[in-house]
C-alpha cells in the first residue's frame, strides 16, 4: 500500500489572513524579498496590523511565514523584528547592547553578539557612536540604532511603523536612503507603514491601503499611484479625485476620475464653455507648493489646485475666499474598479 501524499508545503514568503477584533482585517501575500508599503488615514488600522503579526494586540486567522504560523507562537518565538515610532531604546544600556541585546537572547555568546551588533552599527554609519546611551543620541542616530536593533535578530519578517516619522527631513532622507540600501539585499520581508507616497513609491514593491480597517485596494507603487481607490491615496500622490457609483451587470460598481492640481483653473466668477468641470467652493488652505501655490477648496469633494504666486496676489486667494474651479474634459482620467477586498 502506498503513502499517501504529504500536504503541499507553504509557499515560502507571507501569506495572511487575519482579523484584529474590531480593528483589522487583511489579507496579504508577499513574496521573500519583498517590501510592502501599508498606507492609509488615521484609524483605518495599520498600526493594529502590524502589532498583531508582532504579537503584541491579539488577532484571529493565520499569517504563514515560510510554513509557520505567527500566530500560534507566542511573541518571543516569532522571526520578527519591530522598529517603532519613538524608538523605544532601552535607556540604560549603550547603543551597542542596545543591538546585542537580541542576539544574546537567543543564545549568542556576548562576544558574538557584540560582533553583530557592532557590524550593523557600522552598516548605518554610526559605528563610533556604540558607547552612548539613547539620551545622548540624536533623533536620526537613535532611529538608527532601533533599526539596527531590529535586524540584529536576523529576522524573517521585518515590520516598520513610520521609521521616519518626527525626523527633520535632511535626516529622514538619510535614513530612507541608507534602509533603501539595507532593504535592496535583505532576503527577509518587510512592511512598512507610511504616510509618505515617496516611501511606498521607492521603497516598496507592493502597496496595501487600508481604510476602515479593511484592504481599499493592493497593487505595485505606479498602479496604486496612477489608479487611487481613496481619497487619502489621491492626497498622497497628489492628484484630485473624484467616485462615482452606478449601477452595472454584476451590481454597484465605482467609476474614478483623477486630475492634476496642475490643471485646474482658478477663478472668481462662474467659468463658461460646456467641455469643463466646475465646482464652487471657499479656499480653505494655500500654501507654497514648489513654484506654485496649492490651493485647498472646500467643495464637494475637496479639491487641490496649483495657481502662481501672482494670481494667489491679484485675485486675493487667502482662506475664507469664494472661487470657482474648472478642469478640461480632456484634462482628466477615467477607469473603473481596482484591485481590493471584497
Amino acid at each position: 500500500m502506498r503513502n499517501p501524499s504529504p500536504p503541499n508545503p507553504s509557499p515560502p514568503g507571507l501569506q495572511v489572513d487575519l482579523t484584529v477584533p474590531g480593528r483589522a482585517r487583511v489579507e496579504l501575500t508577499a513574496p521573500a524579498g519583498s517590501v510592502v508599503a501599508v498606507i492609509g488615514p488615521n484609524g483605518a488600522g495599520k498600526s493594529s496590523f502590524v502589532r498583531a503579526l508582532a504579537g503584541l494586540v491579539p488577532a484571529e486567522g493565520t499569517a504563514v511565514l515560510d510554513g509557520t504560523d505567527l500566530l500560534r507562537l507566542p511573541a518571543r518565538d516569532r522571526e520578527v523584528g519591530m522598529v517603532f515610532q519613538g524608538q523605544l531604546l532601552f535607556p540604560h544600556l549603550s547603543a551597542l547592547d542596545n543591538v546585542a541585546f537580541g542576539p544574546r537572547s537567543r543564545g549568542l555568546s556576548r562576544s558574538e553578539a557584540d560582533v553583530r551588533a557592532q557590524q550593523l552599527l557600522d552598516t548605518f554609519g554610526i559605528g563610533s557612536l556604540g558607547h552612548r546611551r539613547p539620551r545622548e543620541l540624536s533623533g536620526g542616530q537613535a532611529q538608527r540604532v532601533a533599526l539596527a536593533r531590529a535586524l540584529a535578530t536576523q529576522p524573517q519578517l521585518l515590520l516598520l511603523d513610520e521609521p521616519f516619522a518626527g525626523l527633520d527631513i535632511t535626516v529622514a532622507m538619510a535614513l530612507r536612503i541608507e534602509l533603501a540600501h539595507h532593504l535592496s539585499t535583505y532576503d527577509g520581508i518587510a512592511i512598512l507603514i507610511t504616510h509618505e507616497a515617496i516611501d511606498a513609491l521607492t521603497l516598496a514593491d507592493q502597496v496595501l491601503v487600508l481604510d476602515d480597517g479593511r484592504v481599499a485596494q493592493r497593487g505595485s507603487p505606479h498602479e496604486v499611484a496612477a489608479r487611487p481607490a481613496t481619497e487619502h491615496v489621491a492626497r498622497l500622490v497628489g492628484v484630485n479625485l473624484l467616485r462615482d457609483r452606478t449601477r452595472g451587470e454584476t451590481g454597484d460598481e465605482e467609476e474614478f476620475t483623477t486630475f492634476s492640481p496642475r490643471d485646474v483653473t482658478v477663478s472668481l466668477a462662474r467659468p463658461e464653455g460646456s467641455a469643463r468641470l466646475t465646482w464652487r467652493g471657499l479656499v480653505a488652505s494655500a500654501q507654497q507648493h514648489g513654484d506654485a501655490v496649492r490651493l485647498l477648496v472646500d467643495t464637494d469633494p475637496p479639491l487641490l489646485a496649483d495657481v502662481t504666486p501672482q494670481a494667489t496676489a491679484e485675485l486675493g486667494l487667502t482662506p475664507g475666499r469664494e472661487v470657482w474651479l474648472s478642469v478640461k474634459a480632456t484634462a482628466v482620467s477615467r477607469y473603473g474598479t481596482v484591485a481590493r477586498d471584497r
